[in-house]
C-alpha cells in the first residue's frame, strides 16, 4: 500500500510590482513579496517589459517571453 501524499502546488492568482520587490496573491489568500533585487533579469527590465508576464502551470510559476525568464511560486516560498 503507498501512503505517500502529494502536495497540492503553491499556485499564485495575481502578480504586481513595485520599485524594488514582485508581489504575489497566492490562491489561498496569502500575499508574498520577494525582493526585485533577487532577479537580475527582472530588476533590470524595461518597466513594460516586466509587465509582459504570464502564469504557466496554472499559476504554479510566471514566464517572461522577452526577458527568457521563468520563475515558480514554490520558490518564493523557500
Amino acid at each position: 500500500m503507498n501512503t505517500l501524499v502529494k502536495n497540492k502546488p503553491t499556485r499564485a492568482t495575481e502578480i504586481w510590482f513595485d520599485d524594488s520587490k514582485l508581489y504575489a496573491l497566492l490562491e489561498d489568500g496569502r500575499e508574498i513579496a520577494v525582493p526585485l533585487e533577487w532577479y537580475p533579469k527582472l530588476r533590470d527590465a524595461k518597466k513594460e517589459d516586466l509587465n509582459e508576464w504570464r502564469f504557466i502551470g496554472g499559476g504554479v510559476g510566471i514566464h517572461w517571453e522577452e526577458l527568457d525568464e521563468d520563475l515558480s511560486i514554490e520558490g518564493f516560498l523557500h
